[in-house]
């Protein structure tokens, strides 16, 4: 029975969650959440575009997918490199069609004291985390602008993946922090300036998520001393962004722009 004082009924809104017909790019898609980022793209209906430095990994990927039936295609992309960025996008679209939903997952990290920060670290998260989060999101919201500016129905989603560490200080990994803020503000910017070509720009703050690049630490005594401070003495898991991810890249979140969404099991309390 449909609600009388529902102005959508539900299966419209169960509608909006489907992304077929939908070209999904994401960043850094050859492991961790980039991985799990495309394959629940795909399996919303979305076509996906992995980007990664490491093609085989993308591979592999693409191959996961299209057995489970859904699509993906694969494009090289160093973030750090503009000329990379730009190359990328171009064969993306070229090979798929226009991009509706950017993920821009790439991001790096290091591990020390501030003062041992050399200036060569600062580069390295900073040129991936920020500088290169900023021109892939600018190099794909070209596109979808100029597609507005003839259709101005046309929906557009970017998801900027940022931290809890945007939100909240933690140790040794100062620079990571400053940068995943920098995200977060960035994510409202472009949500600002673009929110009028109906591009809806939102952020993804995870708390901690196991990968398989960080497995071995929550063995170590380290890591279960800091599982033992949350709130819940848990860590996450890759699926358990997969609600967040789907809601801000449908039609359900068409009224969301310019949100920072910790995603952090409590952490950030």
């Amino acid at each position: 029975m449909v609600c009388p004082f529902a102005e959508r009924a539900p299966d419209s809104m169960s509608a909006d969650f489907d992304l077929s017909g939908k070209i999904a790019l994401v960043t850094g898609a050859s492991s961790g959440l980039g991985e799990r980022f495309a394959l629940t793209l795909a399996g919303a209906g979305a076509q996906v575009v992995l980007a990664s430095r490491r093609i085989e990994r993308l591979k592999e990927l693409r191959a996961r997918i299209e057995a489970g039936g859904g699509a993906a295609h694969v494009v090289s992309m160093d973030v750090t490199d503009l000329a990379s960025i730009s190359q990328a996008v171009a064969e993306a679209e070229a090979e798929t069609g226009p991009i509706d939903i950017l993920v821009n997952n790439s991001g790096v990290s290091t591990t020390q004291r501030l003062v041992d920060v050399t200036p060569e670290d600062y580069d390295f998260i900073f040129n991936t985390n920020v500088k290169g989060s900023f021109f892939v999101a600018q190099t794909v919201a070209r596109g979808m602008i100029a597609r507005a500016k003839t259709d101005p129905a046309r929906q557009a989603r970017i998801i900027n993946i940022a931290s809890m560490a945007a939100l909240k200080v933690l140790a040794q990994i100062g620079v990571y922090c400053m940068s995943k803020a920098a995200v977060a503000q960035m994510t409202k910017a472009m949500a600002l300036e673009w929110g009028r070509y109906n591009i809806n720009v939102n952020a993804i703050c995870p708390g901690y998520i196991k990968t398989e690049m960080n497995a071995h630490h929550w063995e170590t005594e380290a890591g279960q001393k800091l599982i033992s401070l949350l709130p819940r003495k848990r860590i996450g898991h890759p699926d358990d962004l997969d609600g967040l991810l789907l809601l801000l890249a449908s039609g359900a979140s068409r009224f969301m722009n310019g949100a920072v969404i910790a995603a952090d099991d409590g952490f950030g309390i």
